[in-house]
């Protein structure tokens, strides 16, 4: 009798119901968390967005700045819900898709909405007791503004995941597969455009941090229009004499080495001046010792057209961190 029972089963009624339950599992989360994601929503827009155009405690232009398209964002997962409670999910989501490019104008303005929510709360004493009063309601559970701020971009890696399993479980024979698969692209699209001006934004925060921290004449705009890789101190191995340690600052396409100014010097101290510059795409890289993995570090070689440097790391871990860094800078510029 199992045997017959065994046999009996058949693989593609199962595979289907796999698909099903895997299916009606997402959608409820789906669901669930699109309720939560726009109380949050209703959140900022009533109690900050709203009440700040009411009292003009922020000019326009700032209160723009700081929230963006939010009202716009709250609106268009209203539409969604109902579609969603309704179980209407590929014409929800179709029509969803049409506002993604708000979530691409939130990342964009990301940025420049941190800047002012720092700026405002350290000279705006109206808007900090605004924004302290605001938090303190208990609709909010102890949330405070800056942790709701970032809650679009999160929601929106969240409909990627989710509606791409949505599609991936939808038999190709549902009513709504080609709508389904049709939304999980085009989102996939804007988390991957959102991805890259995030990306674009953290590399400008590094390249204003490094150029603060070079002084000099020769230093200036060094790294506009470079993609900032890793930074470090590494032990300069000269022909003869002492190693000497030196900061360097690797870019997609040069290698800068900088020398720490004096601690007691009395306008430029903390900061670094730039000693020279190596172009990448010349640069040859060779790990002289350090291959065993043991405790010792190792030795660097960077050959250049004109000049062989050698640079000494102490921490093995270390070492290898600057060899893969340095090997994608130099694969990056030869190819």
């Amino acid at each position: 009798m199992e045997r017959s029972g065994a046999s009996g089963r058949c693989p593609v009624q199962e595979q289907r119901a796999r698909w099903e339950r895997k299916r009606a599992r997402t959608a409820r989360e789906l669901l669930e968390t699109e309720r939560r994601y726009q109380e949050q929503l209703a959140l900022v827009a009533t109690y900050f967005v709203g009440i700040l155009r009411a009292k003009g405690t922020l000019r326009p232009a700032e209160r723009q700045a700081l929230f963006g398209p939010w009202e716009l964002i709250y609106g268009a997962s209203q539409e969604l819900l109902p579609y969603l409670e309704g179980g209407h999910w590929g014409q929800g989501l179709e029509s969803f898709c049409p506002h993604l490019e708000l979530y691409t104008q939130f990342a964009a303005n990301a940025e420049r909405s941190r800047t002012t929510l720092q700026e405002q709360l350290k000279k705006n004493k109206r808007f900090r007791r605004f924004v302290r009063l605001q938090e303190g309601r208990p609709e909010f559970g102890s949330l405070h503004l800056q942790e709701l701020l970032p809650l679009p971009l999160q929601r929106l890696q969240e409909y990627e995941n989710l509606v791409v399993a949505l599609a991936e479980n939808t038999g190709p024979h549902s009513p709504d597969h080609q709508q389904l698969t049709r939304a999980a692209r085009l989102i996939s699209e804007t988390a991957q455009r959102v991805h890259s001006i995030g990306q674009k934004q953290k590399n400008d925060q590094h390249l204003r941090r490094v150029q603060a921290l070079l002084s000099g004449r020769q230093a200036k705009g060094l790294t506009s229009g470079r993609w900032f890789l890793r930074q470090g101190w590494l032990l300069v191995v000269p022909p003869r004499g002492e190693p000497r340690p030196r900061m360097f600052f690797l870019f997609s396409d040069v290698l800068l080495m900088a020398k720490p100014r004096p601690p007691l010097h009395l306008l430029q101290s903390g900061t670094f001046a730039c000693r020279a510059l190596y172009p990448m795409a010349q640069c040859q890289l060779q790990r002289v010792f350090g291959h065993s993995g043991g405790p010792c570090g190792g030795l660097l070689s960077l050959s250049f057209p004109h000049e062989t440097l050698l640079l000494m790391c102490t921490d093995q871990e270390e070492l290898l961190r600057w060899h893969h860094s340095l090997t994608l800078a130099i694969s990056s510029q030869q190819n």
